[in-house]
């Protein structure tokens, strides 16, 4: 069971990491977008897509070692995950990527 400090600290380390995504997303703002599809012309992922979910995953696990994760492109991409009774982060990097890209 989650305590309410623990709590907090996710809460504290994920606002931390939104700031720093919203860096990366708004250097990418009004530049040419490296665009490719998963399932369809309408499913899309980008650079900043791909950037932002490692840039999360990546200080979440050095944060919190025993957490797992669930990121949408790391999924499409093929990696299996796998639920357990650890901490479960699922991310999204870009909620709305098809509006990303056209502006």
């Amino acid at each position: 069971m989650t305590t309410d400090q623990e709590t907090e600290t996710f809460y504290c380390k994920a606002l931390e990491l939104v700031k720093e995504a919203g860096t990366i997303v708004r250097k990418a703002i009004g530049k040419g977008k490296n665009i490719e599809t998963k399932t369809d012309f309408s499913d899309l992922v980008t650079e900043s897509d791909k950037e932002v979910e490692k840039l999360i995953i990546g200080k979440l696990r050095e944060e919190f070692p025993n957490h797992r994760f669930i990121g949408e492109e790391s999924v499409a991409a093929g990696l299996k995950s796998e639920l357990t009774a650890e901490p479960t982060w699922i991310i999204d990097p870009i909620d709305g990527t098809m509006n990303f890209v056209h502006g």
